[in-house]
């Protein structure tokens, strides 16, 4: 056994107090990326966490890209026969977390899912890389396959059919929304008194309120 009681880190770099929060967690959610997006050491601010509740009432946890947020709600775009889509066509919840470890600090989002709109996901699936594109189209995404030379042999014979025409958006590959109820920011402190600060969706209102670290 590796003993990693003495594996520590403080954490200094900043604070999370009520006097200098904004009053709509998703405008304080652009805050925070921006600073994770402008920081040198984090590569992909984007990067985030999605958690689903799997038919064995497990949750299954995997790294996903944000690819837009509004005032609605968080996007993210995957395939809709996956281990993921299935258990979101399910269970219409998923936990969101993003983790910046430069900036010491963590937000975990609940909220509930929607497939966006077919036209949007048009947009983004054409705005891809052609080798992207062609990628979502070969992958039968969470089935098992016999090898890897199954995909590349696949990816092939896409490339020679779609090599002078534009590649169609799979039906079963879109957006979905995350809708949030729930959005807590994470803020290291020395001695382990991190501040955590939890945004509650009360009917319109977004109520604000400190939790104990």
């Amino acid at each position: 056994m590796e003993n990693l009681h003495d594996k520590r880190k403080v954490y200094d770099k900043s604070q999370l107090i009520e006097s200098e929060i904004k009053q709509n967690p998703i405008e304080q959610f652009r805050d925070w990326f921006l600073d994770a997006n402008e920081n040198p050491g984090i590569s992909e601010a984007n990067a985030m966490a999605i958690s689903t509740l799997e038919d064995d009432g497990c949750p299954r946890t995997r790294m996903v890209l944000l690819k837009a947020y509004t005032y609605e709600g968080f996007i993210f775009y995957t395939n809709y026969n996956s281990r993921k889509g299935k258990a979101i066509e399910k269970n219409h919840k998923a936990c969101l977390h993003f983790f910046w470890p430069n900036l010491e600090r963590q937000i975990i989002i609940k909220g509930n899912l929607e497939r966006i709109v077919e036209n949007l996901s048009d947009g983004y699936f054409h705005s891809r890389p052609k080798g992207s594109q062609l990628g979502a189209v070969v992958s039968p995404q969470s089935q098992v396959i016999p090898n890897r030379e199954f995909l590349e042999d696949k990816l092939k014979e896409l490339e020679k059919e779609y090599e002078n025409s534009e590649i169609p958006r799979p039906e079963n590959w879109g957006g979905y929304i995350v809708k949030p109820y729930e959005i807590e920011f994470w803020q290291g402190r020395p001695n382990r008194l991190h501040d955590r600060i939890i945004y509650t969706l009360d009917d319109l209102d977004w109520k604000i309120s400190r939790l104990a670290p």
